[in-house]
């Protein structure tokens, strides 16, 4: 018999303190590093947790959730849109991630289980296993004073049978069997329920075990080239592929100035033309739409609320203007070069000693959200023109981005990055990127 105790009751559903720290979990999701950088995300997680709390989880279905959440019409083709069935995907993967980060210690978990949009509400059910972690079953309503414990434990019976064939873990043609009592003996009721319930949470431990199990491999096996240009993706809007252009300039170390508004038949290298190729191709395989624009052509009006790919550094005003703010910068005085504003003597620069097509190169590659167009902005740009193109052969090639990914951690998803790069050139062919510097935040 439970004798009132305060933290069964506060977690009993239905009551003020259960819904009330329920929202409060709520907040603290959305205050981390995996959703405070989105609208979408928070959005869709909020209506999913709010209109389950209201009790009206049987609205929580694909369409409704396009034209509440997403502002899509009624009539529109969900099979060629797949916008909730993506942000669900991602909503799940970053709980995931909090919960196996900052949030390992929450006493009370919101999930969203595969194959539904019913958020799932974790509490204190059942004792913490040796790592600390704890389980509720959905909908379990510990016994409260003069209750008999028969429907307790009915339930808990119950709802360990739905979270075992939900996680796959019954084998084909499996029984739900009641387990065996030891004893007859109505004298040792108490006993045979203290082993019926101590053999029920081992059970419902090892079905945690497995499910999170399954779900981290879930998680880990996306690709870091889908992990990096995920943020860019988010936004349905064209993504706005920006790059500058140039004319001759025999006087000049690179052979060419940035073009202005007023040159005449302004051109892009053929570094620069690969390295447009290779993002555009991208982008295209992942299902977005591109928009190419010239950076001397375009106001800040046509990038606001736009995901923006930037390449070239020195021909692009655009990559200049917005990675000024960050550590990791291009400047041009005295010569063009990367600096580190953390530390204002570490230059990178190239060799003016050496033949423009045999001296080595130096790129920045940044991805980060940018409050000057409230939006994504990948930058792929180099001193010379063979760096924006190994730039962005590092951005689409899955081993250098599994090299990233290993540098800083497995999340590339969700912080602001910034990756310095050293380019071999070899008769003006681009070599291999290496990694010199890493900055996240």
């Amino acid at each position: 018999m439970d004798n009132g105790n305060p933290s069964r009751d506060a977690g009993h559903p239905g009551t003020k303190e259960y819904i009330d720290a329920i929202r409060d979990e709520l907040r603290a999701i959305l205050a981390s590093r995996y959703f405070c950088h989105s609208r979408r995300y928070p959005a869709l997680l909020r209506y999913l947790v709010e209109n389950t709390l209201a009790g009206r989880a049987d609205l929580l279905k694909e369409r409704t959730l396009s034209t509440e959440v997403f502002e899509r019409p009624a009539s529109h083709d969900m099979t060629s849109d797949s916008i909730v069935r993506y942000t669900v995907g991602e909503v799940r993967k970053r709980l995931a991630l909090y919960y196996s980060g900052e949030g390992r210690n929450a006493t009370v978990r919101i999930s969203l289980p595969l194959g539904s949009y019913i958020p799932e509400f974790l509490v204190d059910g059942v004792p913490p296993d040796e790592n600390g972690e704890r389980l509720s079953l959905p909908g379990l309503n510990p016994p409260k004073d003069g209750n008999s414990h028969s429907e307790f434990e009915a339930q808990l019976q119950e709802g360990l049978g739905a979270y075992v064939a939900g996680n796959g873990l019954a084998g084909p043609g499996a029984e739900t069997r009641e387990v065996a009592d030891p004893s007859t003996d109505h004298a040792s009721a108490p006993r045979r329920r203290v082993w019926w319930l101590g053999t029920l949470v081992v059970t419902v431990m090892l079905a945690v075990v497995v499910a999170v199990a399954w779900r981290h491999r879930t998680v880990q096996s996306q690709s870091p080239v889908s992990e990096f240009w995920a943020p860019v993706l988010r936004n349905q809007r064209p993504v706005v592929v920006c790059t500058g252009a140039v004319v001759f300039a025999k006087n000049n170390f690179s052979g060419v100035v940035t073009a202005g508004k007023a040159d005449d038949y302004a051109f892009v290298s053929m570094q620069n033309a690969s390295a447009l190729a290779e993002i555009n191709g991208l982008l295209e395989r992942s299902g977005a739409t591109t928009k190419l624009v010239f950076s001397a052509y375009e106001p800040v009006t046509e990038l606001r609320e736009h995901s923006v790919t930037l390449l070239g550094a020195y021909n692009n005003e655009w990559t200049l203007r917005l990675l000024q703010p960050l550590r990791f910068h291009f400047s041009q005085e005295p010569v063009e070069a990367i600096v580190d504003q953390a530390h204002p003597k570490l230059r990178w620069s190239r060799n003016h000693s050496l033949p423009y097509s045999g001296a080595d190169d130096y790129a920045l590659l940044a991805r980060f959200r940018d409050p000057t167009i409230d939006g994504w902005v990948v930058a792929l740009a180099g001193l010379g023109r063979n760096g924006t193109e190994a730039a962005a052969q590092f951005a689409v090639s899955p081993h250098y981005m599994e090299q990233l990914r290993h540098r800083i951690g497995q999340d590339l998803g969700s912080q602001n990055i910034e990756v310095v790069m050293k380019v071999k050139v070899i008769d003006g062919k681009t070599g291999a990127p290496s990694i010199l510097a890493v900055h996240t935040w």
